[in-house]
């Protein structure tokens, strides 16, 4: 009997969308989901400002999504990835617009850090319209 492949994802999952829904379902579709969850502090690093939910109100949005087997909050320091090490990923899956994280992982796969994996992007579901930047926008105007 075959093993089920180990797929891991990162996010910050913030205003949990039907974009985020449909990155996660067409993930899980590839092997058992383990979902990394940004921690505030990366956040703010990355984007210049705090999310609209903590990291732990996203954490338990992203637990309850049905097809996600597991969720665990990401580093509180980038570029660790301790998740890819703890949990040895066949895949690893990136949105659409996670450019400069796959090409950070396939370096440190290349200089030898990370174990080989597969790395796929996944295409996006109507960014036009499914983008947490859209979203918070929406619910302002509100």
């Amino acid at each position: 009997m075959k093993k089920e492949k180990t797929v891991l994802v990162f996010g910050v999952f913030d205003l949990l969308h039907p974009g985020h829904g449909y990155f996660l379902k067409t993930a899980a579709k590839k092997g058992s989901l383990i979902v990394v969850v940004a921690r505030d502090k990366a956040v703010f690093t990355l984007k210049g400002r705090k999310p609209d939910h903590s990291e732990k109100k996203r954490l338990t949005a992203v637990r309850a999504v049905s097809c996600v087997a597991r969720a665990v909050l990401g580093d509180s320091v980038q570029g660790k990835y301790s998740a890819i090490k703890k949990y040895k990923p066949d895949i690893v899956c990136l949105g659409y617009d996670q450019i400069g994280l796959g090409k950070d992982i396939r370096a440190r796969i290349r200089q030898g850090e990370l174990k080989n994996m597969c790395i796929m992007t996944l295409p996006s579901h109507f960014p036009e319209k499914y983008r947490t930047s859209l979203v918070r926008n929406e619910l302002k105007n509100k």
